[in-house]
């Protein structure tokens, strides 16, 4: 059996399959173009590799859409007819069928041991991450990269995996270590987007946008050649830009950059409908902007795959006032309840209660939102994303919670805000105090009856 670039066992025949197999892992790693072209290239030449099966499988599971669900259950039924004794490939088709059957916690413990058998695999350490993630598991994250950085010293892949471990330390609060990492990884991997990404979540979380502008616009190798992801990137840029209050350049970047292929990948959806909703929370008007994305929310009410998702077109939904599809979404969520699957649950706690916070902000009526946003509030993690991706949630927690007289709750929702940020206050943090500080001080002028 050959071994690959990551010096795991694959049993590929031919050296050019073998090497678009190795360019199918660099640019998965790198979040580039070029990962699904080459994964199917390795199937066509080679249609019986069935460590190529379940990686297609499980790419099309992190994808978050429902035809792609479809897609992976296909690859679990081609496995079955393939020799998968290998432990590498039998851990990867057990965790396939363990996602499907709505335990993707179960696929995690199964590629976590994979990844302490062969902890120099990075493949197998990256999807681990990605699953972790999608999860909302940021212990979990760190926990896993650790255990294998030893194994990538000196590595192919050694400064990928320091982007990893740098975007798991700034998910639990380590953020000098983060940044230090982040920038050790893109000395090895220049075009490590998920390292760079990692610090420019740094800067976002410790108020120091000047500084996270900068690494973006100095960097731009890390980032330009990749697939979707690099959306993602401009979005980061344009929410470092509205903390200075240049409303302006995020609506071009919007326009632009973030927009710029009017998609209906969730990932995309979420960077659209959270700069959108966090403009309007700024008093900015984004005129027509909701409706082409409320278009593509409204036909994946029922997708079901993910509550990160579906929230996130819950927020397109509400932006654009389309009632009826978001009154649909809601009671799926709330259907969602008498499902076993992990997803299922989390759609309806907190999605559920989340999904009907937003519609009510929408609508005017503050303080049911914040009564349905706080009861979702503490397990929001659960949903996966980051927390600068969770942080529109919080904001209309938060505004909603002011706007109905809650001062003294939204006030500590801040204070918690404040804490898991360095202990710094962004524009928004500082803007909200002010009000509820005057607030409180005209209350207080109001004489006694």
């Amino acid at each position: 059996m050959k071994t690959d670039v990551c010096n795991a066992p694959v049993a590929l025949t031919s050296q050019q399959a073998l090497d678009d197999w190795n360019a199918m892992i660099r640019a998965f790693l790198a979040h580039g173009k070029d990962a699904a072209p080459r994964l199917g290239a390795v199937l066509e030449a080679e249609p019986d590799f069935a460590l190529g099966h379940a990686t297609k499988g499980i790419f099309s599971l992190l994808m978050g859409r429902r035809e792609l669900v479809s897609a992976a259950h296909d690859a679990a039924a081609k496995l079955k007819t393939l020799d998968t004794s290998d432990p590498r490939t039998q851990a990867w088709t057990d965790a396939l069928e363990a996602w499907l059957n709505g335990w993707s916690s179960k696929s995690v413990t199964i590629l976590q041991r994979a990844l302490d058998r062969m902890p120099h695999d990075t493949l197998t350490l990256k999807v681990n991450h990605a699953i972790r993630f999608i999860r909302g598991d940021s212990v979990g994250m760190r926990w896993s990269v650790e255990r294998a950085l030893d194994a990538h010293r000196d590595h192919p892949f050694e400064g990928f995996v320091l982007g990893c471990h740098a975007f798991a330390l700034e998910e639990t609060g380590a953020y000098t270590a983060a940044e230090r990492a982040g920038r050790a990884g893109l000395e090895l991997a220049g075009d490590d987007a998920w390292g760079l990404h990692a610090v420019a979540h740094v800067h976002d979380m410790t108020g120091q946008a000047e500084k996270g502008i900068a690494l973006i616009e100095q960097n731009t190798s890390a980032w330009d050649h990749c697939n979707n992801f690099r959306y993602h990137v401009w979005w980061h840029k344009a929410l470092l830009h509205l903390d200075e209050g240049e409303t302006d350049i995020v609506l071009s970047l919007y326009d632009r950059k973030i927009r710029e292929e009017k998609t209906d990948d969730f990932r995309d959806i979420a960077n659209a409908t959270s700069i959108l909703t966090r403009l309007e929370l700024e008093g900015v008007s984004v005129a027509d902007r909701w409706a082409e994305l409320a278009d593509l929310s409204e036909q994946r009410v029922d997708d079901a795959c993910l509550a990160f998702a579906d929230l996130h077109y819950m927020l397109a939904l509400a932006g654009d006032r389309r009632a009826d599809a978001a009154q649909r979404m809601i009671g799926r969520l709330h259907a969602d309840r008498a499902t076993l699957s992990e997803a299922a649950q989390v759609s309806h706690h907190p999605g559920h209660s989340v999904a009907q916070g937003i519609q009510d902000f929408a609508e005017g009526r503050y303080a049911t939102a914040f009564h349905h946003l706080v009861a979702g509030h503490d397990d929001l993690q659960t949903i996966g994303g980051s927390h600068a991706q969770r942080d529109v949630f919080e904001r209309i927690t938060i505004d909603a919670g002011i706007r109905a007289g809650q001062l003294d709750a939204a006030e500590d929702l801040l204070i918690q805000r404040r804490s898991r940020r360095n202990g710094t206050e962004d524009r928004f943090a500082a803007t909200r105090f002010a009000t509820i500080q005057d607030a409180r001080a005209a209350a207080d002028a109001i004489p006694a009856q």
